[in-house]
Parts: structure tokens; C-alpha cells; sequence
């Protein structure tokens, strides 16, 4: 499989690492410091582009692989302002786009296991819910789109939660995600039900970038042969 990478730093490098054992071929590179171009033949050969960037590019990447008709794994988060348009893409267009906030697999077993926790927490009251989350310094983005997401799947499956907000809640409803940012921290999720006589955790922690990378390209594995919007719950079959 021909791959292009829009985006070629740590998370770019660990994918290239992990395509080229997996017997694909890295046709472009598109990056600031990278000459390549959204317009070389290069790119345009790609079976599928794999994205990991900011979230003031991604919209705009996006839109360049679309023109070429180019299947795209992103993983960049902070631009789901746009998702609506993606999605319409996607089924009017017949374009190919694979997202995820994290392509980790132990990351969206966390996913599930968050949603049914949720659900048996639904019926007890006396817990109240909180969540904290920690990455490196170079996350641009606060809360990360991993916590967005847990915080999405309590709130979906827990009736006195009705939405998420940063640092401090001000009402019962509200579900406070406490973001930190330091060092080099891959990442780091923790959900906490706590009352008056115990409390439960249940926590994820990413020991390298590794595993994300391996999840960006079985992703990328999955979706060029593939039709419309896609995530994790689609390649994983939960």
C-alpha cells in the first residue's frame, strides 16, 4: 500500500517506522519543513493519506486529499467544529475518511469499558463523577480529544450527566475533566467515581507513541478499500 504522511513529526516518524515493517511504501511527505506538495505526482499515487497535524491545518488537509480522491486516517483533534461537513463528504461524495481522538487499542478498550462502567454507575447516585487527563507540553489542545470522547460516553450513558466541562463543574450536571501538561507524558487518563464510603478508578496510561501508530496504520490497512466515515468501533468490530 502507498502512503502519504501529512505531518512528519514524533507521531509521523513512529508511523513510517511501523508502515514500512508492515511491507507499505511511504510515497510523500507533507510537512512545514517537508518540500513535498498536496499537487506532486507523489502524493497523488497514495492509496491512502495518514494524518497527524494541528488542528488549524486539518480542515484544510483534509479538503486536498478529498480533491484527489484520497482516503484519509486522521488523528489530529481540536477541529470537530468542521466533523458535520466531513461526515457529508463522506456520503455525498463518496469520500473516505477514518477518524479517531486516539487509534490506540488499549485506549478504545478503555472506551468501552468507560461506557459500561457509565451505565451501572447510572444507577447509583451516591457517586459523583470526575475525570483527569495528562499529556506532554506539546499538546496543543485542552481537554484532549481522548477525554472528550470518555467524557461523551458517561454522559451518553448517564442520565444526571448532562455535559463536560473544563477544570471545575458548577452544577451536578456538569462533568469537570482537569487537564495537566507536562514533560513528555504520552498520556494519561483517569476517571474517578467517588461517594461518602469508597471510591472507583479505572485508568489508562500510553507507555510510548507506539501504540497509537500501529492503530493509525491498521486503520489506514482498513480504509483504503472503503467507502464513507469510519473510526475504531468499525475496524475493531465492538
Amino acid at each position: 500500500m502507498k502512503i502519504a504522511l501529512i505531518g512528519y513529526g514524533k507521531m509521523g516518524k513512529e508511523i513510517e517506522k511501523i508502515a514500512l515493517e508492515r511491507g507499505h511504501e511511504i510515497v510523500s511527505k507533507i510537512d512545514i519543513s517537508s518540500p513535498d506538495s498536496f499537487e506532486d505526482d507523489t502524493f497523488k499515487s497514495a492509496d491512502v493519506a495518514i494524518e497527524f497535524t494541528v488542528p488549524e491545518a486539518a480542515y484544510s488537509n483534509y479538503l486536498n486529499c478529498f480533491t484527489h480522491h484520497i482516503p484519509v486516517v486522521s488523528g489530529t483533534t481540536g477541529w470537530l467544529d468542521k466533523l458535520d461537513d466531513i461526515k457529508q463528504r463522506c456520503e455525498n461524495n463518496g469520500q473516505t475518511f477514518f477518524y479517531a481522538s486516539n487509534f490506540s487499542l488499549g485506549v478504545n478498550i478503555f472506551f468501552e469499558l468507560n461506557q459500561h462502567l457509565a451505565r451501572i454507575m447510572n444507577q447509583m447516585p451516591d457517586y459523583d463523577v470526575s475525570m483527569e487527563e495528562v499529556h506532554h507540553t506539546q499538546k496543543l489542545d485542552a481537554p484532549s480529544g481522548t477525554a472528550i470522547t470518555l467524557a461523551e460516553g458517561i454522559i451518553d450513558n448517564m442520565e444526571r450527566k448532562t455535559s463536560w466541562v473544563k477544570e471545575i463543574a458548577q452544577s451536578q450536571a456538569e462533568l469537570p475533566i482537569h487537564s495537566i501538561r507536562e514533560g513528555m507524558v504520552p498520556g494519561i487518563h483517569t476517571i474517578k467515581y467517588d461517594s461518602p464510603a469508597d471510591e472507583i478508578i479505572i485508568h489508562h496510561s500510553a507507555k510510548s507513541r507506539q501504540g497509537f501508530a500501529l492503530g493509525a496504520v491498521l486503520a489506514a490497512e482498513f480504509s483504503h478499500t472503503r467507502k464513507g466515515f469510519l473510526g475504531m468501533k468499525d475496524l475493531l468490530k465492538f
